[in-house]
């Protein structure tokens, strides 16, 4: 079963986010990254792109497939997880934590309140493997 950790919130593109003021923090999932398999580049916007809801930002590539990543809501991004560049694998080790990819100053703060809870989370993805 994969690690969803209930602070977060997340969305069905399996993309996770952590919201501090207006800035949410976005990374992929655990299930995510399990589903990929072993990561082995990652392409990241830069500072003071913006994005709509639902935009694709970047790319993960895997030695399995090549990925897009989705915003789950729409701004600016304030900060890029550089480290990537240089360790793509953190992905698998630590999606959650050192793995974050992206900071982004929200349009509408509201709209990650609309995102999954892990448990909705969860039932999407028991939903998804039926």
């Amino acid at each position: 079963m994969a690690n969803i950790p209930n602070e977060l919130k997340y969305s069905k593109d399996h993309e996770w986010i952590s919201v501090e003021g207006d800035v949410a923090t976005i990374g992929i999932t655990d299930y995510a990254q399990e589903a990929l398999g072993d990561v082995v580049y990652i392409e990241l916007p830069s500072e003071g792109d913006s994005f709509g809801a639902h935009d694709a930002f970047g790319s993960v590539e895997s030695v399995k497939a090549v990925s897009e990543i989705f915003t789950p809501v729409a701004g600016e991004i304030v900060g890029s997880n550089e480290d990537l560049n240089d360790t793509p694998e953190k992905v698998n080790e630590d999606a959650y934590g050192d793995a974050w990819l992206v900071k982004i100053k929200m349009d509408n703060a509201g709209e990650a309140d609309a995102l999954l809870s892990a448990e909705e989370y969860a039932e999407f993805l028991a939903s998804e493997e039926d």
